[in-house]
């Protein structure tokens, strides 16, 4: 087995392969002067299962031909098997003609990973459980929740709830509070445009509860603060939130710091950018060894199923 990395997420790669006490291969990955992508494996991977690790982040253009090329180079050195592992599948939200002549990007991204040469897929909190199907290829899609759960429990919090920011992740919200044995509630809200939330009602009695907003990614958090003030403004206690992969662009960090969530919680499938540090409120949580296990179990042919809760 051999483990490589993309420039996206170099951090994660690491802490994954300290998991599985493997070094990562060697490669070199590097940039022309007219910006085209430079990448050699420095080591003979002939007839080796092959996992690269590559996460969308804010440069989600650049990162994907990155790993188109990496796969691409694995292919023609002969390697018997390439696991393609994306912690963020980039252009995730893309799964749906939500209006005429639009395209769906990401199945075309699941088409360029296949015409790559990518023979597997492992992934986490796909924004849409059904963009597995967009692919010939298998497909584990592992969730965070257990990772965010067992956090939340060591916060111990009163009366809790999960609250879905919308009614599309309901389910997701449903699941975790299971986990975490709360009651569940529903934002109900409408985007007018893109990156722009309008909350109108709070389904559920939030009165003198604790709540945690439940989501699989955060982008501008303008979902969240609004979501937050509509909960304090029902009698919330204490408004925490949790998310899988923390995009956190533009004004993000800002509104989260000027907002009345206590605690964001997210994990490592992104990298944070660099002015979340002046942001107090955001918890960092690891999924390397979720990563590493299921790793581990593919290339040793054995169930990965008890990892997707």
């Amino acid at each position: 087995m051999k483990i490589f990395t993309g420039s996206s997420n170099k951090a994660l790669a690491v802490n994954i392969a300290d998991y599985l006490d493997i070094g990562l291969g060697k490669s070199v990955l590097e940039r022309f002067s007219d910006g085209e992508i430079h990448f050699y494996i420095d080591e003979n991977i002939r007839g080796e299962d092959v996992f690269v690790i590559q996460s969308g982040t804010n440069d989600a253009n650049f990162h994907l031909f990155e790993l188109f090329i990496m796969i691409d180079a694995m292919k023609r050195a002969s390697a018997e098997r390439i696991t393609a592992v994306i912690p963020y599948y980039a252009y995730a939200r893309q799964d749906w003609k939500d209006r005429p002549r639009v395209p769906l990007t990401a199945r075309l991204v699941a088409d360029l990973l296949e015409a790559a040469g990518a023979n597997r897929v492992l992934t986490m909190d796909l924004h849409s459980p059904q963009i597995q199907g967009f692919f010939s290829i298998p497909v584990d899609n592992l969730m965070a929740q257990g990772v965010l759960a067992k956090h939340v429990k060591r916060l111990d919090l009163s009366d809790l709830m999960i609250i879905s920011p919308d009614a599309g992740g309901v389910g997701r919200a449903k699941w975790f509070a299971k986990l975490v044995n709360a009651d569940l509630g529903i934002i109900d809200k409408r985007r007018p445009k893109p990156n722009v939330a309008k909350v109108f009602n709070v389904i559920g009695d939030v009165k003198n509860h604790d709540v945690v907003i439940l989501d699989d990614m955060v982008d501008t958090a303008g979902t969240l603060v609004l979501s937050a003030e509509a909960l304090q403004k029902e009698g919330a206690k204490r408004v925490f939130a949790a998310c899988t992969h923390p995009i956190l662009s533009g004004d993000a960090i800002s509104h989260i710091n000027d907002s009345s969530l206590e605690k964001l919680i997210v994990t490592n499938t992104i990298p944070l950018k660099e002015n979340a540090g002046e942001c107090d409120n955001i918890v960092v949580l690891s999924v390397a060894e979720l990563f590493g296990e299921a790793i581990r179990r593919i290339h040793k042919g054995q169930s990965v199923s008890s990892l997707f809760t």
